[in-house]
């Protein structure tokens, strides 16, 4: 499974450690990814966000519990 956002796309970044001494060196950026259940064509399913997608309101989280009412 990719570490991509389901919503944006967004993926991860590259770029490089750079040291005192200027060195460079590889190294990786991942988004910050969590796991919603998300309501999704009247169907609850589970999705890989981004919470930057997740603050601004692309998606309808579901609550993961079941409230009973009692009368």
């Amino acid at each position: 499974m990719a570490r991509v956002c389901e919503i944006c796309g967004k993926g991860r970044q590259v770029g490089h450690n750079v040291s005192h001494a200027n060195n460079k060196t590889k190294r990786v950026w991942f988004p910050n990814l969590q796991t919603v259940r998300v309501e999704k064509n009247g169907r609850v399913v589970r999705m890989r966000v981004c919470t930057r997608c997740i603050r601004s309101g692309r998606i309808n989280k579901v609550s993961s519990r079941k409230i009973e009412l009692t009368p």
